[in-house]
């Protein structure tokens, strides 16, 4: 798949519509890297006219501010604030909680004030306009899936539907953790919990969240987050479940279904 960068299209003399941020986790991690292509797949097919920022796109800082390295945090914030508004970007959008929120909310005060969207709630609104067009009876009819609230989607952005009426969408049958939307269960990697050696107890809280998801026979556990996925996934893997239980972001659900 050839995608076009920023830097490309203005050599060009044209501008994207939408530049995709696809973060870290998109970026090189393997099977972050399935969710990346799948969201691209999707923009290419209903004609989206986007772009990404290539090797320009630094991290945004998010987990070096979480874990209290605010100097870091700051470098990354204005190279990155730099790099978009010399290309006078002005909507984002990107698959990774994380990133969205720090660019929406935590960006402007330094500088870089853009429209961000979360991929969940840019295919409902590309369903919603008739762009996105799904197969009846597709791969996921009469199919059960439970959907896990990111915390930095959910409860710091009040993002709840949205990625709901996509699963909707999809003709499958929803099926809700009893911890869900705002009393959802964390899967343990936020606040740069990724990245850290884990502190003593009784009980992973991967393990803990993806029992719940478990317990509601579901055939998938959909996510709307790469950290999420990658917690839910080692989840299923210890609970041996990887055969009967498959653990998808909703850009992989969509690109699947669609005509």
């Amino acid at each position: 798949m050839q995608i076009r960068t920023v830097a490309e299209m203005t050599a060009a003399g044209t501008a994207p519509e939408i530049l995709f941020w696809v973060g870290c986790s998109g970026s090189f991690d393997q099977r972050a890297q399935k969710i990346t292509k799948a969201f691209a797949t999707i923009l290419t097919k209903v004609g989206i006219n986007f772009a990404v920022l290539g090797k320009e796109e630094c991290c945004t800082g998010d987990p070096a501010r979480r874990a209290g390295n605010e100097f870091m945090f700051q470098m990354m914030a204005y190279q990155n604030i730099q790099t978009l508004n010399n290309y006078g970007i002005k909507k984002i959008v990107t698959a990774c909680p994380h990133c969205f929120n720090i660019l929406k909310n935590e960006y402007p005060e330094l500088g870089g004030t853009y429209e961000v969207i979360h991929h969940t709630t840019f295919l409902q609104q590309l369903i919603d306009e008739g762009k996105i067009k799904l197969k009846e009876g597709g791969a996921f009819k009469g199919k059960r899936i439970t959907y896990h609230d990111s915390c930095y989607l959910g409860r710091a952005n009040d993002i709840y539907e949205a990625p709901r009426k996509v699963l909707e969408a999809l003709d499958a049958e929803l099926v809700e953790m009893k911890r869900c939307r705002t009393k959802g269960l964390c899967c343990g990697a936020g606040g740069a919990q990724m990245f850290k050696e884990e502190e003593k107890g009784n009980l992973r809280i991967n393990q803990e969240r993806i029992q719940e998801a478990l317990s509601t026979e579901s055939n998938i556990v959909a996510s709307a987050c790469p950290f999420c996925n990658t917690m839910l996934t080692d989840g299923v893997k210890l609970k041996e479940k990887e055969e009967s239980v498959k653990v998808l972001d909703v850009a992989e659900l969509v690109a699947a279904s669609m005509e």
